[in-house]
C-alpha cells in the first residue's frame, strides 16, 4: 500500500500452531483456533444491481480443540453451511463474523472442510483506514483488501499469517474482464455471462486476495522477452492502452533491477490493472497491482509508485509480516526499492533520497515507533521513510556485498512464508557480521530520529 516493545521473537510460519497469535492491531479479526490451507471461491456477480452470490469451500486444519469455527464475513449473508459434507444445524452471524458450531468439538490437528453459500450486496467496510474491501467503480469493481477488507466479499480467516492457496472463479457480465490473483486457467461464455477462473498456487494472505472487474483489454508489456523473463501484462480500458504502454514502459527495467537486488521474482507473472477511474492511491495484491488512470505519468511521483507496488511482490506478498505491527517490513522495504530504482534510472541518488527523507522526518513530530506504530499510524509516511532509512543505515554499515546477500537470503529463505522484525534482525546479524540489533533498534524502536546515515 502506497501510512515500545520489539516485535515477537522468531519468524512466524503459518504451519506453526504455537507461534500464531491474535493480531493486536485487528482485535476480533482472524481466528487462531485453525488455519486454512486452501480457498475455493465461486463468485457470481451482477454489475448493474451490485448483487453477489458466492460459494466458498475452505479446507482447514485445527490448531487446538475447537467447539466453534469463527470466520470473518461482513455485509453478506450466509444461507447454507456444510461441515465435512454434512449440513450444519447451528450457525449465526454477528459483528462481522460467521460462527459455525459443529455437532462435536474438533480435535487439534483435525482436518475439515467448510462449504458456505452466501449472498448480498457487497460494500467496503469502514474503519481506521477509511473504506477497504469491495468497491464499485463507475463501470466495474475494485477490491482493496488491506488490511481487513477480505471479509467484504468472502468468508475467511482474516489473519495475515494465515496463508493458503486459492482458486477463484468469477462469473460476471459479458464484455467485462475479471482479473484475479494467480494464473488464468480458463475462460468460458454462456449466454450473456462470462466465467474467469484463476489459480493462485503460492500461499497468500486473505488481504491480498482480489477481484478486479472492468471493460479491460489485456496488453503484454514485454512481448519480446527472452526465455526465463517474467511475463508482464496490463489490463486496461481500450482508451488508455497507449497511455498505459507509455506509463509502464520502464516497468520491465524495474523488474530486472529488483530481481538483481532482491532475488528472483517469486511468482509466475505480473499484471497491472489500470482503472478508468482516478484513484487516490495505487495498491498491490499478490501477483498484481492496481493503478488509477492518474498514476501513469512519466514524472517521478508516478514512476516511484509503479516501482513501489512492484517491489511489494517480494516484500509483502511473498514475504508477509505475520503481525501488522511489523508493517515496516513491507513499506520500508518498498520505499527503499523506490530509491534503488531512482538511482538506477539516474533520477536521483540513494544518498540524496535518504537525505531528503531524513530532513522531512527531522522537521516532523517524532512520536512514532516504526517497529510498532499502532493501528492508526501503521500506514503513516514516517513508517515508510524511516523504515527505508533503517535499511540504508544497515547497508552503509555492512557494505553492498553483505547487504544484498542478506536480501537474497531473506527472500529465498522465507519465500511464500511469513516474517517478523526480530527474525530480520537475527538474519542481518548472521549475514553481515555486525551488531544489527544495536544499529536498527534506534531506527525502529526509539522515537528520536537517529543521525542521517553516511
Amino acid at each position: 500500500m502506497s501510512s515500545s516493545a520489539p516485535a515477537s521473537s522468531g519468524n512466524v510460519l503459518p504451519s506453526d500452531p504455537e507461534a500464531v497469535a491474535p493480531d493486536p492491531y485487528l482485535p476480533g479479526h482472524g481466528s487462531t483456533a485453525y488455519r486454512v490451507t486452501r480457498y475455493e471461491l465461486e463468485i457470481d456477480y451482477k454489475l448493474r444491481s451490485n448483487r453477489l452470490n458466492g460459494h466458498a469451500v475452505l479446507h482447514a486444519v485445527t490448531r487446538r480443540p475447537t467447539s466453534a469455527i469463527v470466520l470473518d464475513l461482513t455485509g453478506l449473508r450466509a444461507t447454507r453451511v456444510r461441515l465435512g459434507g454434512r449440513q450444519v444445524r447451528r450457525f449465526s452471524q454477528r459483528a462481522g463474523q460467521l460462527v459455525v458450531v459443529p455437532d462435536t468439538a474438533l480435535l487439534p490437528g483435525e482436518e475439515f472442510s467448510l462449504d458456505i453459500r452466501y449472498e448480498g450486496n457487497p460494500a467496503p467496510r469502514r474503519g481506521l483506514w477509511g473504506e477497504v474491501g469491495w468497491e464499485e467503480l463507475t463501470d466495474g469493481v475494485l477490491v482493496a483488501g488491506q488490511p481487513n477488507g477480505a471479509a467484504s466479499w468472502f468468508p475467511c480467516n482474516d489473519h495475515p499469517a494465515d496463508k493458503a492457496s486459492y482458486r477463484i472463479s468469477v462469473t460476471t457480465d459479458a464484455n467485462y474482464r475479471a482479473v484475479c490473483n494467480g494464473v488464468l486457467i480458463s475462460r468460458s461464455t454462456r449466454s450473456s455471462r462470462e466465467t474467469w477462473v484463476y489459480e493462485q498456487a503460492e500461499p497468500m494472505s486473505t488481504y491480498l486476495a482480489t477481484v478486479q472487474i472492468g471493460r479491460y483489454e489485456l496488453l503484454t508489456l514485454n512481448p519480446a522477452r527472452p526465455a526465463g523473463q517474467v511475463p508482464q501484462y496490463a489490463a486496461v480500458p481500450a482508451s488508455l492502452a497507449d497511455t498505459a504502454r507509455e506509463g509502464l514502459a520502464r516497468q520491465p527495467g524495474m523488474m530486472r533491477t529488483f530481481a538483481d537486488c532482491f532475488g528472483p521474482y517469486p511468482f509466475a507473472d505480473y499484471t497491472v490493472v489500470v482503472t478508468e477511474d482516478e484513484l487516490e492511491i495505487p495498491l498491490e495484491a499478490q501477483t498484481l497491482s492496481i493503478f488509477g488512470r492518474n498514476h501513469l505519468e512519466q514524472h517521478w511521483e508516478s514512476q516511484r509508485l509503479i516501482a513501489h507496488e512492484l517491489s511489494h511482490q517480494w516484500f509483502g506478498n511473498s514475504l508477509t509480516a505475520a503481525s501488522w505491527q511489523d508493517i515496516w517490513l513491507h513499506e520500508g522495504f518498498a520505499c527503499y526499492a523506490e530509491w534503488i530504482w531512482s538511482e538506477e534510472a539516474r533520477v536521483m541518488s540513494i544518498a540524496d533520497r535518504a537525505a531528503t527523507a531524513w530532513r522531512k522526518l527531522n522537521a516532523a513530530r517524532q512520536d512514532l515507533l516504526v517497529g510498532d506504530p499502532g493501528p492508526a499510524l501503521m500506514f503513516d509516511d514516517r513508517v515508510y521513510k524511516r523504515g527505508a532509512l533503517a535499511l540504508h543505515a544497515l547497508r552503509l554499515a555492512c557494505g553492498d556485498l553483505a547487504f544484498f546477500a542478506l536480501l537474497h537470503d531473506w527472500t529465498d529463505r522465507h519465500r511464500h512464508g511469513t516474517v517478523s522484525t526480530a527474525g530480520f534482525i537475527l538474519a542481518a546479524n548472521a549475514a553481515t557480521g555486525i551488531d544489527a540489533e544495536a544499529l536498527l533498534h534506534p531506527w525502529l524502536f526509539e522515537a528520536a530520529l537517529p543521525a542521517l546515515p553516511r
